[in-house]
């Protein structure tokens, strides 16, 4: 880890969802970022318990990383309903998970990423944060277009652009397998950061909370929690 990154005297907002993926970009951003805020969309989404489960995720973080604690600004939450209303898909309408036409799941809600930065951006702009943190990967994810480096790259152009001002998209799992993604949580955090994704984050599609998994809660056998489980079976399986 680079010793100067701690000294970045912007302020950096980052989509916080409440996931393994965005609280390990929070650690990773407080780490980094002189001041971090985080925002957090509800759109329909089944798993709307996520919007719960990242207000104990930010006072867990506050709670068991003090040197954190001070760089760790305000939340926000916006409603972005409309999403829910112009998507037809498996986490905004009572459909199976299952594999579309065009190659994409179900799970992909269109342009909601593009949404989200567009909206994050507005605050952003408001708030005098600079730098926009996002989870978003191409490596270890369902080929969602909106998850691409090159989309997240273009759009950093237009925002700085139509905002008139430089406006950063920061990235940091974006070429990272899910494996790797635990082994940054261990990097910034320690195993007591691990076991905080574990325990209070939350990634399961359909919502459920009730059964604790090594991985962490989940229904086990949605996409997002058979990737989390298989990204986690082969971090530990290369950590020794």
């Amino acid at each position: 880890m680079n010793p100067l990154a701690a000294r970045d005297p912007r302020t950096a907002l980052v989509l916080f969802s409440g996931g393994q993926d965005s609280t390990t970009c929070l650690a990773w951003a407080l780490e980094r970022f002189r001041r971090v805020e985080t925002v957090g969309f509800d759109y329909g989404q089944h798993h709307l318990i996520e919007m719960d489960c990242r207000l104990t995720v930010r006072e867990e973080l506050r709670a068991q990383f003090p040197h954190w604690a001070d760089r760790l600004g305000d939340d926000h939450v916006l409603d972005l309903g409309l999403i829910g209303q112009l998507s037809d898909t498996a986490l905004t309408a009572e459909r199976e998970i299952e594999f579309q036409a065009n190659g994409l799941p179900n799970t992909f809600v269109p342009g909601r990423n593009l949404l989200f930065l567009g909206f994050a951006a507005t605050l952003a702009y408001r708030r005098g944060a600079s730098v926009l943190v996002g989870g978003m990967c191409e490596t270890d994810y369902s080929g969602y277009p909106d998850c691409r480096d090159n989309t997240l790259k273009a759009l950093q152009v237009a925002l700085s652009l139509g905002l008139a001002t430089p406006m950063t998209v920061e990235t940091p799992l974006m070429f990272l397998t899910k494996a790797q993604t635990w082994d940054l949580s261990e990097q910034l955090g320690g195993r007591t950061l691990v076991e905080l994704i574990i325990e209070h984050t939350h990634t399961c599609y359909l919502g459920e909370r009730g059964q604790r998994h090594p991985w962490g809660h989940g229904c086990g056998h949605c996409p997002a929690c058979e990737l989390r489980h298989k990204g986690h079976a082969a971090w530990l399986a290369d950590a020794g």
